[in-house]
């Protein structure tokens, strides 16, 4: 009876071993991962009501476990993007796949490349999904995702340079530029302001104001640049580095 069931066993995983190792539907599951993830750049709520099944579970980067009408309404519901608002572009790498029957494990790696005021941040999660083909139709069951945290060396060098587009856009006045760098809840000296006020009040002086050489500090997901004369503290939302407070005071 044990060699039975041994044989049995073997048998088995040979079989899923052999499905996995041909996955028949790789070229097609690939191009539905590449045009969902092209949509999904998009805001596209059409290609998301095809991409997930009914019964979803989906377990967010941020440990938020969400069923398919969450994903749904937070797409729908999301205000139409300004034209200063970050651009994130989501593409695959290190796609793996593989296949037993009706069933297919896609895991791949998600870079997302987002413009920031003209620069590039890139952000890594690694992302795996469980597709299920039901009348014809691959569709999405469960999704995990697991945001890949950047070394300190990296992030300090995006902060820096973050830094240095929000000074250069201080001094030559890019309203537009100081929005994409800057959240909206942006605070100078604890005050709540947008970055056309900000601007306006460096003019007529109301806030005084002059850049000095900073330092980074990291401290998880908030970062800090230090100057002579101020500190402007940095979060990072989904691998993107925004300012969100400034604090100035007269240089000695």
């Amino acid at each position: 009876m044990k060699r039975v069931a041994s044989s049995a066993i073997f048998i088995l995983l040979t079989t899923c071993t052999a499905l996995a190792q041909t996955a028949p539907d790789a070229a097609e599951l690939t191009k539905l991962l590449n045009e969902f993830l092209a949509g999904a750049s998009r805001g596209d709520a059409a290609i998301h009501e095809r991409f997930w099944a009914d019964d979803l579970i989906y377990t967010r980067s941020a440990g938020r476990r969400v069923n398919k009408a969450d994903v749904m309404r937070d797409v729908r519901s999301a205000p139409a993007p300004k034209p200063t608002d970050p651009k994130t572009v989501y593409t695959a790498e290190d796609i793996q796949i593989q296949q037993y029957g009706d069933t297919a494990v896609v895991a791949f790696r998600l870079v997302s490349t987002t413009d920031i005021g003209g620069m590039k941040q890139v952000a890594s999660n690694l992302n795996s999904g469980t597709f299920v083909k039901r009348n014809e139709k691959w569709q999405v069951v469960n999704w995990q995702s697991t945001r890949m945290p950047g070394t300190e060396a990296e992030s300090k060098t995006e902060v820096a340079a973050v830094e240095a587009a929000f000074q250069q856009a201080l001094t030559s006045a890019e309203v537009d530029r100081l929005s994409a760098l800057t959240v909206d809840a942006f605070t100078w000296n604890g005050q709540r302001i947008t970055p056309t006020q900000l601007l306006d009040d460096l003019r007529a002086r109301r806030l005084k104001y002059t850049p000095s050489k900073a330092s980074v500090s990291l401290f998880g997901d908030t970062a800090l640049a230090q100057g002579s004369n101020f500190t402007l503290t940095f979060v990072n939302r989904a691998g993107v580095w925004r300012a969100i407070a400034m604090h100035t005071w007269a240089a000695q």
